[in-house]
């Protein structure tokens, strides 16, 4: 009996040390963000480009902090967060807004950009969600790869604001809660925090469908207009 029970304390101690050194060298340790080059989104995205013009004075939808919320002021959030906020207008009477976000982890204010809360959380009623792929190969190539986007509509009395967004989390692209937590754990598996973007591109004055055509063609001219050593920053490598 004292044999089967010292046995017994000896299994259990072997599992419970086991748990400690699997749950240790599973656990995600490394910033993806340390180890490779962060940009100045101010500095990298383009003021002008195609048809498309910078008008400052139009603010687009971006998420307020939520009562009683405080920012961990790390020193890692002060060098890598980023928000950019930009109105463009093509000189036909189109207007789009395009906000990008950056986190060097998926941190709340990443998660609050997306616009099914961010909107909700200004008075939108969101509805309508599909994906679409916009295809890049006329601005990078024949070989490039479609990029994957989330479609949205808000609503908020006379205002329709229909919306394309992805995210970029790591070196891939996801339109999905499900698929980026998947690649969350692909990342966690080798030990790594991925960084994570989020690109938004919204239209107001428009149909819904008009408004995605619209939203395509600038996504292309947007994508073209980075230099290609950037890219890979919104849409993956």
């Amino acid at each position: 009996m004292i044999l089967a029970r010292r046995r017994q304390f000896i299994l259990a101690s072997l599992a419970l040390l086991t748990a400690a050194v699997l749950a240790h060298y599973l656990t995600p340790h490394q910033l993806m963000a340390k180890t490779s080059a962060t940009l100045n989104l101010d500095t990298v995205i383009p003021k002008q480009f195609g048809r498309w013009t910078l008008m400052p004075e139009l603010a687009p939808v971006t998420p307020a902090e939520p009562e009683g919320y405080v920012e961990t002021d790390t020193k890692t959030n002060r060098i890598y967060s980023q928000e950019v906020a930009h109105t463009y207008a093509d000189g036909h009477g189109n207007i789009v807004m395009l906000v990008v976000a950056y986190g060097p982890a998926q941190t709340f204010r990443l998660k609050a950009h997306r616009p099914e809360m961010c909107y909700t959380a200004a008075g939108f009623r969101v509805s309508s969600k599909s994906y679409s792929s916009i295809s890049l190969a006329s601005t990078l190539g024949a070989n490039a790869r479609p990029l994957n986007v989330a479609r949205l509509v808000a609503e908020r009395e006379a205002r329709l604001e229909p919306i394309s967004y992805w995210m970029r989390v790591g070196h891939d692209i996801t339109t999905g809660i499900v698929d980026r937590q998947l690649i969350r754990l692909k990342y966690g598996l080798k030990g790594l925090i991925p960084d994570g973007a989020l690109m938004r591109v919204s239209t107001i004055g428009l149909p819904r469908e008009q408004a995605f055509a619209v939203q395509d063609e600038f996504i292309r001219e947007f994508v073209a207009a980075i230099a290609p050593q950037n890219r890979w920053f919104f849409v993956g490598t």
